[in-house]
């Protein structure tokens, strides 16, 4: 790339200062520092956490990384300010529920093509977050399967799916409460078990910590936990244990 855009100079199709521009890994915007570096560091580009920000902070930003990316996910962002982000950049699509707001280039090919990310909630009232969770890993190019509604509550729900659970690459597990579902999907499954707490729950799950306490101290082996309602979070360390099995496999 380097070389490319020292050769256009050379030749005076661009400028020294469109060159600079190029180069740069991250774009001052005042008000933020959009990292374009990101996605070569990691391999997937920023993603914009829209609570705290202004429509048009977010706007701005997602217009830099649209530039530059087949993929833009923007995450905790309320309807009211989807609308408006929306009224300006209509080709983004905003999921209710997720509360994510996110375009992605349906041309590009799906990056993660095999196997499958297994997304599995206790309740519905759990959706929120589980939801974000498989609307991160899909954005970020991997095929997701959803098991809702099967909390320990009434384990056969659980058990009726456990061969589609145990035949994905990596699962991620989501409950509020008393938090057990994921030590029991642990002890079905072979692949590791991404458990996020959910602050659904009575006074005594204050707010997920019941739930996140019990996913720590789980007896199950292969488990770890993300923070209390980070579906987001969750959804994005599926997608890198994904890729990584993805890539043993084609070695």
């Amino acid at each position: 790339m380097l070389e490319e855009i020292l050769k256009k100079v050379q030749q005076g199709s661009i400028t020294i200062e469109q060159a600079k521009e190029k180069l740069a890994t991250f774009e001052n915007l005042g008000f933020a520092k959009v990292d374009h570096h990101r996605k070569k560091r990691q391999g997937i580009p920023e993603v914009v956490f829209g609570e705290g920000k202004t429509a048009e902070q977010i706007i701005s930003i997602a217009k830099a990384l649209r530039e530059k990316n087949n993929q833009v996910l923007v995450t905790r962002i309320s309807k009211d300010k989807a609308e408006l982000v929306k009224a300006v950049l209509p080709q983004f699509t905003y999921a209710e529920v997720a509360q994510i707001l996110y375009w992605k280039d349906e041309k590009a090919p799906l990056r993660n093509n095999e196997g499958y990310i297994a997304v599995v909630a206790a309740g519905t009232s759990d959706l929120r977050v589980a939801e974000e969770a498989a609307i991160t890993a899909e954005v970020l190019g991997s095929k997701v399967h959803r098991i809702y509604d099967v909390g320990v509550a009434g384990i056969h729900r659980l058990l009726s799916h456990a061969e589609e659970i145990q035949n994905a690459t990596v699962s991620v597990v989501v409950a509020g409460m008393e938090g057990a579902l994921p030590s029991v999907v642990g002890g079905l499954v072979s692949h590791p078990v991404i458990a996020v707490p959910t602050s659904i729950g009575y006074g005594a799950n204050f707010q997920g910590l019941s739930a996140l306490l019990t996913m720590l101290n789980s007896c199950a082996s292969g488990i770890s936990v993300v923070n209390i309602d980070n579906g987001f979070g969750g959804g994005y360390n599926a997608v890198l244990i994904h890729q990584l099995a993805q890539k043993e496999k084609s070695e």
